[in-house]
This record gives C-alpha cells, sequence and structure tokens, in this order.
C-alpha cells in the first residue's frame, strides 16, 4: 500500500495512508533511520517498509507491507 512518512515539530514522525484516509503517530520502529525495517503506528499496524538511503528527506510517499495481511 503507498503510505506517506512525514515529520512535523508537534507530532514528530508520522504516516498517511490515503487508501483509508488515516492518519497515525509512528510509535516504533526497528531501525533509527526507519528504511529496510518495520514501523509500528499508534493504531497497532505494523508496516514494513523499503530499503532507502539512511538521510531521505521527509516528506516521501513509498509502498509498505502490512504485517499480517494480504493487503498490498
Amino acid at each position: 500500500m503507498k503510505v506517506m512518512i512525514r515529520r512535523s515539530p508537534e507530532t514528530g514522525l508520522s504516516i498517511y495512508v490515503p487508501k483509508k484516509d488515516l492518519e497515525e503517530p509512528i510509535v516504533a520502529f526497528e531501525h533509527e533511520s526507519l528504511w529496510g525495517g518495520w514501523i509500528k503506528i499508534a493504531n497497532g499496524w505494523v508496516l514494513d517498509l523499503p530499503e532507502m538511503a539512511p538521510g531521505t528527506s521527509l516528506p516521501i510517499t513509498v509502498n509498505a507491507k502490512k504485517r499480517g495481511s494480504e493487503e498490498e
């Protein structure tokens, strides 16, 4: 699924899923750089993010895969 990741001073890192019209803060992540590991968002979803360079600037739209689901 396509998701947008952004950083804001008020909420820190957050994710927006246009297909679901869902915006949630990122509450945990596998790697400090985010890329190539999982992230957990406030509603409980765990998403796998693609490999990208550590200094990739935000906001960015990427394809993420929801764990425990066949949905893409």
